[in-house]
């Protein structure tokens, strides 16, 4: 019988926009060596030339997407163009992530939410819809952002029309504008590897913004029975494999804010290591299960 193989190598691409190789980049390449798996570094940050990028790529046996820019999208669909699988997919960006999308998803699934609309590009047919809406003060979003970005509260119809003024002149892509009841709250993060939840993040600020960058301290909370119930259908409609879920809390009931994908892995220190390990952990597992050439048998 001859003899078996030595196992190859797993090889992935790890997408990210910095100017240079950070933390959590380092920690993904020393834990990836434990796990027999090589890390291809693919900074989207820095000029990369097309032929460049694309043997990159065709090197990779799986992408894993570790940023949230949104200029990442289009080199996330050109990866996907050229036979590659992207954890997770650039499908995802443009469903789950659209703030009004997930909205109408909750609805539809009777997950607690807060009161939206969505808000018309003319400013004067939004004035309407703002007074009838008759919430103040009033969080305007644009359906796409990241760490508070376009992200402002207002307190009454002068502030919210200056505000998409300001939205208008700052967006070059002219995205559409959501309002929401403001709910004075901390900021609950659930992180979920693999339809699992591997974290939570009490998120506490002076700023009326917790999430992302805004949150100055982080404790863990506890997970109930009636939050468990909400994030088992989330995970079930999202079909995100690496996320994490705000959420708030009115009248100390929960209510869902929105999903993250890319979410960030270091809120609680302590933590760290063993997140990006779980996320190695379940690439080597999707590609092991969803992936991998069967075998063929050898012969005698």
């Amino acid at each position: 019988m001859s003899r078996n193989k030595k196992q190859k190598k797993l090889v992935i691409g790890y997408i990210f926009t910095a100017k240079k190789i950070g933390r959590e980049e380092k920690l993904f390449l020393k834990l990836a060596k434990k796990k027999n798996i090589e890390i291809v570094m693919i900074n989207l940050f820095k000029r990369i030339d097309e032929e460049n990028f694309e043997n990159k790529i065709r090197k990779c046996d799986l992408i894993y997407n570790n940023t949230a820019e949104d200029f990442v999208i289009e080199s996330l669909k050109t990866v996907e163009e050229l036979g590659k699988k992207v954890i997770d997919t650039s499908q995802l960006y443009y469903y789950t992530e659209d703030k009004w999308m997930f909205y109408l998803k909750c609805r539809e699934h009777n997950i607690p939410t807060l009161e939206t609309i969505l808000l018309s590009h003319n400013l004067n047919i939004a004035r309407a819809e703002l007074k009838q809406f008759g919430q103040w003060p009033v969080v305007l979003k644009r359906i796409y952002g990241t760490m508070g970005e376009f992200v402002e509260k207002a307190d009454n119809m002068a502030e919210a029309i200056m505000i998409m003024k300001k939205f208008q002149t700052m967006d070059c892509d002219k995205l559409p504008v959501i309002a929401q009841e403001f709910v004075q709250s901390s900021s609950y993060r659930v992180t979920i590897i693999d339809k699992k939840i591997v974290q939570t993040a009490l998120k506490q600020s002076k700023n009326w913004k917790c999430t992302g960058v805004f949150g100055k301290k982080f404790d863990k909370f506890r997970i109930d029975k009636n939050l468990k119930k909400t994030l088992t259908k989330i995970i079930n409609f999202i079909k995100i494999n690496v996320c994490g879920v705000d959420l708030l809390k009115k009248d100390g009931k929960w209510l869902v804010l929105e999903v993250n994908t890319n979410p960030a892995l270091d809120f609680i220190e302590e933590e760290y290591e063993h997140l990006v390990d779980l996320v190695l952990t379940f690439l080597k597992k999707y590609h092991r299960l969803h992936m991998a050439k069967p075998k063929t048998a050898q012969s005698i």
